[in-house]
């Protein structure tokens, strides 16, 4: 197939704050594992998830202002492994869209969860 448009092969989602230290804590929990390396000062990432990746930024001016998206198989399971974290998830909603929810970090980076609708069996 031929584009004339870019060829990207992922993509990463960012969150910046500004005690980067204990924001690595919060996003390892998050992610249910530690990063996957911090090839620089200031920036963890997470790779190779499905097609995308998240990294987390040490950005002063920029700190709270992320708003991430992350699609997963089963909120209800999400709901259940952040709330034994003691995270939270808000502002649930249902509809033909799927399911959806919010949780922030403490700096007030907006994580949307989402669940794909179910396709009829």
């Amino acid at each position: 197939m031929t584009t004339n448009g870019m060829p990207v092969i992922g993509i990463y989602a960012s969150a910046t704050v500004l005690d980067f230290d204990a924001a690595l804590v919060w996003y390892e929990a998050l992610m249910g594992r530690p990063a996957d390396d911090q090839p620089i000062p200031g920036m963890a990432q997470w790779r190779n998830m499905g097609t995308a990746g998240l990294q987390l930024w040490l950005d002063e001016p920029r700190a709270g202002k992320g708003l991430i998206t992350i699609v997963v198989p089963d909120l209800a399971t999400e709901k259940s492994r952040l709330s034994a974290l003691g995270m939270q998830l808000i502002n649930e909603a249902k509809g033909h869209f799927g399911t959806v929810g919010q949780i922030f970090d403490a700096e007030g980076n907006r994580i949307n969860l989402s669940e794909p609708p179910k396709q009829p069996k």
